[in-house]
C-alpha cells in the first residue's frame, strides 16, 4: 500500500480537532485508503483503543440500514460508551440522506469525537452542505496519484519515457496500476466513469437527456486546454444532435464539475492583477478517464503535457490561472503563499522557430516573477530570464 503522506501531513494537524474533516476527491482516487491509513496510524503512532475507531463504509452492504440518517445516529452513540477520544470514520457519507444532521448533532452534543468524512460526488462540494456545516469543518482535496506517486507505488524508473507514457496515456487512479493490458485498463476506467455519471450526476441531478450530457462531456475532452465558448458548443450539438440552451449547457458542466471529473481555470490579468470570469478554460481531473471518452486524434500531441502540469501544480498546493497580458497568452499563472511563477508548456523544442516563440511569450511580462518552461526535451536552452524545466523533473520535484 503507497501511503500517501502529502495527504497525512495535511491532515494530522486536525486529528483531535472538532472540525469534520471532509476528504473529497473523484471516485476510486484513494480517499478510502487514505482513512485507512489515518485510522492506522492512530493506533500505531497515537495508541489509540480498537474500539475507540469507528469505521462505516456505506457502499458495504452491511451498513445498508445505517443509511437512515437516525439509525446512524444511534449506532454511533451507542458506540461511545466512555469520556475518551472516539474517531468516527464515514466513508462514501454521501449515500445517507441528511448524513449532515448526524455529523453536525454528534459534534455538538458530544465533546470527545472526531469525525472524518469522504465523499465523491457534488454534495460534497454543494453550497447547501456548505450552509449546514458553517464554520464547523475543513475540507481536503484528494487528487488521483500524482507521477511521483505513481513510481512509488509502481516501483519503476521515472525518467523511463515508457513509464511516463503509461502515466500520460491512462491517468493516477490507483487501482488501475492492477492491471497490465489495455483492455482491462480501458474495462476498469469505463466502469469508474459510469459509476461517476449514474450515482454522482445523473441520479442525484435528475437529468432527463443522458446523450445529451454525454455530447457535453464529449465536447468539453475534444477540447480541453481550449478556450471554452459555448456558442461554439451551441453549433457544434445542433449540427449532429439538436438546439439546446446556453442554460442547459452550463448546469450540466457544472455537474461535471462538481462531479470532479474536469476542473474550470480562469484567466488572470497580468497587467491588471484581477482574475477574469469569461473565456476560461477546462482541464480533466484524470488522463485515464479522458482517454477513453475523447475523439480527438490530436488530443495526446497538444493536450495532455499541458493538463499533466495543470494537474500537478494543484497537487503541489498552487492556485492556478490561465495568464493574460495585451494579445499574449501565458500557459499557467501559478500562485501560492506569496509567490507567482509564470509558467509555459510545449511538448518539444523542435527547432528555432518553436523556441523563440515559446521564449518570446515571456519577454513582455516585467514584474520580476520567476518564469519556467516545461517540456519533454531533455536539452537545456535555459537563459537569464527563463528556465527550461523536463516535465519529468518538474514531477519529480517536490521543492517546486
Amino acid at each position: 500500500m503507497l501511503i500517501r503522506e502529502k495527504y497525512l501531513q495535511q491532515i494530522r494537524g486536525f486529528y483531535n480537532s472538532d472540525l469534520i474533516k471532509i476528504l473529497v476527491g473523484i471516485r476510486r482516487c484513494g480517499k478510502s485508503i487514505i482513512l485507512k491509513q489515518i485510522a492506522d496510524e492512530l493506533k500505531s503512532n497515537y495508541n489509540v483503543e480498537e474500539d475507540h475507531i469507528i469505521e462505516i463504509n456505506f457502499e458495504y452492504i452491511e451498513f445498508e440500514n445505517l443509511k437512515d440518517y437516525k439509525e446512524l445516529n444511534k449506532y454511533i452513540k451507542e458506540k461511545i460508551i466512555d469520556n475518551k477520544m472516539y474517531y468516527i470514520f464515514l466513508d462514501e457519507i454521501q449515500n445517507v440522506e441528511k448524513f449532515e444532521y448526524v455529523v453536525n448533532s454528534l459534534r455538538a452534543s458530544l465533546k470527545n469525537v472526531s469525525i472524518f468524512i469522504t465523499g465523491s460526488n457534488s454534495k460534497m462540494l454543494s453550497e447547501e452542505l456548505s450552509t449546514e456545516l458553517s464554520g464547523r469543518y475543513v475540507s481536503f482535496n484528494i487528487n488521483p496519484l500524482s507521477y511521483k506517486e505513481f513510481i512509488e507505488l509502481t516501483k519503476q524508473k521515472p525518467d523511463n519515457v515508457s513509464v511516463f507514457l503509461d502515466y500520460a496515456t491512462w491517468g493516477g487512479l490507483p487501482n488501475r496500476c492492477e492491471f497490465k493490458n489495455e483492455i482491462d485498463i480501458k474495462n476498469y476506467l469505463h466502469s469508474v466513469y459510469d459509476s461517476i455519471i449514474l450515482r454522482d450526476i445523473i441520479k442525484r441531478l435528475k437529468l432527463q437527456d443522458v446523450l445529451l450530457f454525454d455530447r457535453i462531456m464529449q465536447y468539453l475532452l475534444d477540447t480541453v486546454g481550449r478556450e471554452f465558448s459555448a456558442e461554439n458548443m451551441i453549433k457544434n450539438l445542433e449540427k449532429e444532435y439538436k438546439k439546446v440552451s446556453t442554460e442547459t449547457i452550463y448546469s450540466y458542466i457544472n455537474a461535471l464539475c462538481k462531479a470532479l471529473i474536469i476542473r474550470k481555470v480562469y484567466r488572470y490579468d497580468i497587467h491588471g492583477k484581477s482574475v477574469l470570469k469569461t473565456l476560461n478554460k477546462y482541464y480533466v481531473t484524470d488522463l485515464g478517464i479522458a482517454q477513453i471518452k475523447h475523439y480527438n486524434s490530436e488530443f495526446m500531441n497538444y493536450v495532455i503535457l499541458e493538463n499533466i502540469v495543470y494537474n500537478e501544480l494543484i497537487n503541489k498546493g498552487y492556485e492556478v490561472y490561465i495568464g493574460k497580458f495585451k494579445n499574449y497568452e501565458i500557459d499557467f499563472v501559478a500562485k501560492k503563499n506569496s509567490e507567482t511563477k509564470y509558467i509555459q508548456v510545449s511538448y518539444m523544442l523542435d527547432d528555432e522557430k518553436t523556441i523563440e516563440r515559446e521564449f518570446n511569450v515571456f519577454k513582455y511580462i516585467k514584474d520580476g516573477n520567476q518564469k519556467y518552461l516545461i517540456t519533454l526535451d531533455q536539452r537545456n536552452f535555459s537563459n537569464e530570464y527563463v528556465k527550461q524545466i523536463n516535465v519529468i523533473d518538474f514531477l519529480m520535484d517536490d521543492n517546486f
